[in-house]
Parts: structure tokens; C-alpha cells; sequence
């Protein structure tokens, strides 16, 4: 939970786990003990390299509202705006243009909203 609550940021975390019930308990549960305390708690490649990774996985997938938050998540972890560009721009190699087009228009809002005009 600690590294969850640490890439994610509690905001977050307590929203998924207020909305948890009965049916979606036990894939929070899930979430939390294989994704956050098996794999990103690994200590083989640091949050930035993760992070770098999840964007390129997420793009790969179309999974726009995971990617999102894993944009907050890679700010959290370090990556610059700039970086985060160059991550898209090289998924438009490998996973299609129309991906990275997407997956641009998600990052650009998300930036807009967690950074100052400076930062970005």
C-alpha cells in the first residue's frame, strides 16, 4: 500500500478503495499485493524506468483512463513533461501513430493540470 499511495498518490488510492465493494473488494486487494508490492517494489529498475514503461505499455493498449493516471504517477516519479514527450513519441514507432496520437491528448491535459506553464 505504501508504494501505491507513493507513485499513485493518496488522493487516489483512498478514492478506489472507498469505492471497493463487495464485488470489487478482493481486485483491490489484488492490485495492491501483486501489481504495488510484488512488481513495482522490485528492486530491479527504479520508478522512473517503471514509469517510462507503464506509458508505453498503456499506449500500446489503448488504455486511456489507466494511462492518465499513470502520467500523474510518472510526474510523481520524476519524469519531466519533456520526457514524457519523448516516451510518446517513440510509442508512435512502435505502437501506431493513432496511439500516440491518443495517448497525447491525454498526457497534454493531464500536464496542463499538474503542472505551472514553467514546468511544462
Amino acid at each position: 500500500m505504501k508504494v501505491r499511495r507513493e507513485v499513485l498518490g493518496d488522493g487516489h488510492v483512498d478514492q478506489a478503495l472507498a469505492e471497493a465493494d463487495d464485488f470489487t473488494r478482493d481486485f483491490q486487494d489484488f492490485v495492491t499485493r501483486f501489481a504495488w508490492g510484488e512488481v513495482w517494489d522490485r528492486p530491479g529498475i527504479d520508478r522512473r524506468t517503471r514509469s517510462v514503461v507503464t506509458l508505453t505499455a498503456l499506449t500500446a493498449g489503448g488504455h486511456l483512463d489507466e494511462l492518465a493516471l499513470h502520467v500523474r504517477a510518472a510526474l510523481r516519479n520524476g519524469l519531466t513533461p519533456a520526457e514524457i514527450e519523448e516516451v510518446l513519441l517513440h510509442t508512435g514507432v512502435y505502437c501506431g501513430l493513432p496511439a500516440a496520437r491518443s495517448a497525447f491528448t491525454v498526457a497534454q491535459r493531464v500536464v496542463r493540470e499538474e503542472t505551472t506553464p514553467e514546468d511544462a
